[in-house]
């Protein structure tokens, strides 16, 4: 194995240059993201109005008018990771505000100063190269130059698998906090203080979370 020359928009590889970079969730790059998870409206519609779109509507065409919603409404909500100018992973996220899913969990709601970590998938053939911390970094920047204090998530306790939910031990272990507990769905807050805060086990632990959102754990929650 050759050497591995880590940087801030590339690396390389046994020698061969590998070019990563993030870029802003847009309606021009939405299908950039996982063909499941590109048609997932769990969290974007409450639960009437997602059961209707599976039966009956388009959930793409739901995707796509709220994250133009976000956009025009709240800005950024989501990062696409690119490698190669291939995209890899993604990372959502939106005050619970405009997450009607937020509502429907008996641990809401989110704490008015903090936005939702919604979901987040980093494809299988390109974990363990850092993009997990990318992205999480991307966040953390985005969040704290918007004033943001905390993000706080739902955390998935059941361990069934199918689920755009982040697993409640991976939120734990990268340094979460319970703050409202529950037998399946706890919630959970991280303060957003300083970028800098982010310590280098921290983002190890976060780039195995997303990595372990599959794109078939990212499609609905059973």
């Amino acid at each position: 194995m050759g050497a591995r020359l880590a940087r801030e928009n590339c690396f390389v590889d046994e020698g061969v240059p590998v070019t990563r970079r993030l870029a802003n969730v847009t309606l021009d790059n939405l299908d950039d993201l996982p063909h499941k998870c590109r048609k997932c409206v769990f969290w974007e519609l409450d639960p009437v109005s997602h059961a209707r779109a599976q039966e009956v509507g388009d959930p793409a065409l739901e995707k796509e008018a709220w994250v133009s919603a976000m956009l025009l409404e709240w800005g950024s909500c989501g990062k696409l990771a690119y490698v190669d100018g291939v995209p890899a992973g993604f990372v959502l996220y939106a005050p619970p505000l405009y997450v009607p899913r937020s509502v429907a969990f008996p641990t809401s709601p989110v704490s008015g100063d903090a936005v939702l970590l919604m979901t987040a998938n980093i494809l299988a053939e390109f974990q363990g190269g850092g993009l997990g911390r990318m992205l999480v970094q991307g966040v953390a920047k985005d969040l704290t130059r918007r004033g943001v204090k905390a993000i706080e998530a739902f955390g998935d306790l059941r361990g069934e698998g199918i689920s755009c939910m982040l697993p409640a031990d991976y939120l734990l272990a990268v340094g979460f906090k319970t703050v409202r507990p529950h037998h399946h769905f706890p919630r959970l807050r991280l303060e957003l203080k300083t970028t800098v805060s982010w310590r280098e086990d921290v983002e190890v632990a976060l780039e195995r979370l997303l990595g372990s959102m599959t794109p078939e754990r990212a499609l609905r929650l059973a």
